[in-house]
């Protein structure tokens, strides 16, 4: 059952509570199958009331209890912006929560003495969850305890066909991009649609990006649709973020794009949630990313990682993983900067036809 509602006064206690449950066995086998588990709680425990943690749901593997976190920095205020930092979604994609515990780490960590965060706090919110599939990152898989993907589970479909098995599939959870019953949520992502319904609740805007791994040679900024070619309404606001991007950061390594470039996907979740809450015409105040890593080039450089599914998704060589870990700090900063102050870029009404001619003429000339 969700308890977003509930935070624990006592910082340290809500994930004392949660350790002080576990024997040495269940202790032993979360190092083992889930160290970023061990990792989360090991800087929530070190940063105390620098942060605001709830424990949003709490699922089990082998007996134990594995709990959802949310960390929140900031001052939780109405009318104000707010950034949404997502992991873990897909269990086996273990870099995407590596790079959202690191980037907490490095925040909590700055919060001491760098005056613009510490002033940013003060009008913004930023909220991480970095494990969001607790279990299938302890199965080390993609998919939930249910064999469910939750990134194919929303109640959506592609207007076009999409790629077999890939593109979302009902044959069985023993295979894959398994839909589940998309008449009802998986508990996972109804936690996250609980969460984006706080956030964007009396907030002029929410910037949310979801960590993932698994596609191509580069590195890729997505964002919505997944399920149709044909451009969101609010593009104008995302064709503004990434002018502000490429503007501030001209020499990065990012493809800034719409998903469906490369193929369509049945039930994406941040199609869904962007579609729920968006308030189109007037407000687009919920603009939802993707960080797609490219993993093809980790097995590029190391081809016996097509051996594991482990080796797929993620960098497997120490080097190469602390590489990654600090390239995309400049990126959270920019959105960090972007989301606080977003009044500066957000476009007006009579700037919207011009920056969505402008994305149709980029992304979507063949649509």
């Amino acid at each position: 059952m969700s308890q977003l509602a509930t935070v624990e006064t006592n910082q340290n206690l809500l994930v004392r509570n949660a350790i002080a449950k576990r024997s040495h066995e269940d202790k032993a086998l979360l190092r083992r199958h889930i160290p970023e588990l061990v990792e989360l709680e090991r800087i929530l425990l070190q940063a105390g009331d620098k942060i605001k943690t709830r424990i949003l749901d709490t699922y089990q593997a082998r007996g134990i209890d594995l709990p959802v976190y949310s960390v929140e920095l900031g001052d939780f205020k109405p009318d104000q912006p707010r950034l949404l930092i997502v992991g873990g979604v897909h269990g086996i994609e273990r870099i995407g929560s590596r790079v959202a515990i690191a980037l907490l780490a490095s925040w909590l960590q700055r919060i001491s003495w760098e005056k613009s965060l510490q002033d940013s706090l003060q009008n913004m919110s930023i909220t991480f969850v970095p494990i969001a599939n607790p279990t299938g990152m302890f199965r080390n898989t993609r998919a939930n305890g249910n064999g469910v993907d939750l990134m194919r589970n929303a109640p959506i479909d592609a207007e076009e066909k999409v790629p077999f098995l890939i593109g979302g599939q009902r044959i069985s959870n023993r295979i894959s991009w398994y839909r589940g019953d998309t008449e009802k949520l998986e508990p996972e992502n109804q936690t996250l649609e609980i969460l984006v319904d706080r956030l964007t609740q009396q907030s002029p805007l929410v910037i949310s990006i979801d960590c993932h791994s698994g596609f191509g040679f580069k590195d890729r900024l997505w964002f919505p649709y997944a399920y149709r070619r044909r451009p969101m309404k609010g593009i104008a606001p995302i064709m503004a973020l990434k002018l502000l991007w490429e503007s501030g950061y001209p020499n990065h390594q990012y493809v800034f794009e719409p998903q469906s470039n490369h193929y369509l996907t049945h039930g994406d979740l941040w199609d869904y949630l962007y579609k729920k809450y968006s308030s189109p015409p007037d407000n687009h105040n919920f603009l939802p990313l993707t960080l797609e890593l490219g993993s093809w080039i980790w097995v590029k450089k190391k081809p016996s990682q097509l051996l594991s599914m482990e080796g797929l998704f993620n960098p497997m060589v120490e080097h190469r993983e602390q590489r990654t870990l600090r390239k995309h700090l400049p990126l959270f900063d920019f959105l960090r900067h972007a989301t606080y102050s977003f009044s500066n870029w957000m476009p007006s009404q009579e700037q919207f036809a011009q920056l969505q001619q402008m994305a149709e003429s980029l992304w979507y000339r063949e649509s």
